[in-house]
């Protein structure tokens, strides 16, 4: 198993690297390709069998799309036919079948890996083709190459042909101090996850599957500890792929740019998983008429934009009403006249609260099992008595008091991270000119915090490789 958590993908890594820089520049591509079909395969071949039918079906359209809108048109049906077939019917299936009594057909092992990335990624490509932005390419291999990227099939972040395939083929020599960065961010993203995100997952899932045992400040505090957990969960995957193309002297996209520190939901959108939002923009809201239009129209592709993007998550309704919110929210935010004031000075910091206190709460619905679940944690937050958030850490599922200590250092750790960042600390640069006997106290110090407020058992996968 080759799961980014494991220790056997830090060898993986290591031994691409290792090939990566022996190869030819000219056969790197197929260098990237079969790593990817190793990583793919050790983690479901069922899965590799339907990108590679779906990546086939794309780019033989691709190569008569320009020519004939039909091919066009049935090239978006392979792209997306895996993701409407075997993600939004099983859920409606299963829904119908619950209200109906009908026996559906319900292909429950039938959940490829990286299902909502490479049919998004197959779907830009195409569109790209169809636009002459690239020309179609005849090489099959490089197509495939190209959807199954290992470090992105995942959770992204997504990429556009044009921009990642070329740098396969870069001339790009070993770089020590390139490597060193990548290694680093790898490292921060690993500690992200180990000591944030798995720990207030322990909290998280407590609450959110009872909320009526709990009062509501643990009720709160799950509800924000959630914010936290996705953050570092998702953020700290990107850092670890992006460090790993960073050794290799792959230049990929941000996902995440300090997003809690933003002072507008629109902000907000513009620092939080970047990749999507752009694929958004290029592919949704702009050939719905974008802002060039009447004020009531940009706000109607705005909604209808974040619509497709609850609908890219999933098919329940918790999905849809967060996305129909966070349009409706940056919608609401252009007319206002204080939207750019609150931005500037110390306004922003009021900006910040606000906009985390939406990120919270419609976050809260994003994890909710259902509407139901949603409304049981805003009703207790409202009605359930108590404050028993710093005294009770068991009933929060964690097994002493030092648990809750390193769960709340690691958030702050996190916090404290992102301001030096956000005011333009250069910290690996200081890192990098420091006494060399000060360095590696440093690294040892980074490696102790690491182990010992890692949590290492019971953690799970990335919360984002399940869309």
């Amino acid at each position: 198993m080759l799961a980014v958590t494991s220790p056997g993908f830090v060898v993986f890594a290591a031994l691409l690297a290792w090939l990566w820089f022996r190869c030819a520049p000219a056969r790197r591509w197929q260098c990237m390709l079969a790593a990817s079909a190793v990583f793919y395969l050790s983690l479901d071949w069922q899965g590799y069998l339907v990108l590679l039918a779906s990546a086939v079906l794309t780019w033989f359209c691709a190569l008569r799309a320009s020519a004939a809108k039909r091919w066009f048109g049935l090239g978006l049906a392979a792209a997306l036919a895996p993701l409407l077939l075997l993600k939004y019917y099983v859920a409606a299936a299963g829904g119908l079948a619950a209200l109906t009594g009908l026996r559906l057909w319900q292909p429950q092992l039938l959940q490829p890996l990286g299902l909502g990335y490479f049919s998004l990624q197959l779907v830009s490509y195409l569109v790209d083709v169809r636009r002459a932005v690239i020309p179609p390419q005849r090489s099959l291999g490089r197509v495939v190459c190209y959807a199954s990227f290992f470090l992105s099939i995942t959770q992204g972040p997504f990429n556009r042909y044009g921009e990642l395939m070329p740098q396969m083929e870069a001339p790009t020599a070993w770089d020590a101090q390139r490597a060193w960065r990548g290694a680093m961010r790898c490292f921060w993203g690993y500690f992200k996850k180990v000591a944030v995100a798995d720990r207030a997952a322990v909290v998280v899932a407590a609450v959110f599957a009872d909320p009526a045992a709990f009062d509501r400040t643990q009720l709160l505090l799950a509800a924000v500890l959630y914010s936290f957990q996705l953050y570092a969960d998702f953020s700290g995957y990107s850092d670890i792929v992006l460090g790993v193309g960073q050794v290799l002297g792959l230049s990929l996209p941000e996902n995440f740019r300090r997003p809690f520190l933003a002072a507008t939901v629109k902000e907000l959108w513009a620092r939080w998983h970047m990749s999507l939002s752009r694929w958004l923009k290029d592919y949704v809201y702009i050939p719905l008429g974008g802002s060039r239009c009447s004020a009531l129209r940009r706000d109607a592709n705005l909604v209808a934009t974040f619509l497709v993007s609850g609908l890219w998550h999933g098919a329940g309704l918790t999905y849809l009403l967060w996305g129909f919110l966070h349009g409706m929210l940056q919608a609401l935010e252009n007319p206002l006249p204080w939207r750019r004031i609150i931005t500037k000075g110390w306004a922003r910091l009021v900006g910040i609260a606000g906009t985390f206190g939406i990120f919270v709460f419609t976050f809260t619905i994003f994890r909710a099992s259902s509407l139901h679940n949603a409304a049981q944690m805003f009703g207790g937050m409202l009605h359930n008595g108590g404050r028993d958030v710093f005294s009770n850490y068991w009933e929060l599922g964690l097994a002493n008091r030092q648990e809750q200590v390193l769960l709340f250092a690691g958030v702050a750790i996190l916090i404290a991270v992102d301001l030096l960042q956000e005011r333009g600390v250069p910290l690996l640069d200081k890192l990098q000119a420091a006494p060399r006997p000060l360095r590696w106290l440093v690294y040892e110090g980074m490696l102790f915090a690491f182990l010992f407020m890692g949590q290492f058992l019971g953690g799970g996968g990335f919360l984002y490789a399940r869309y």
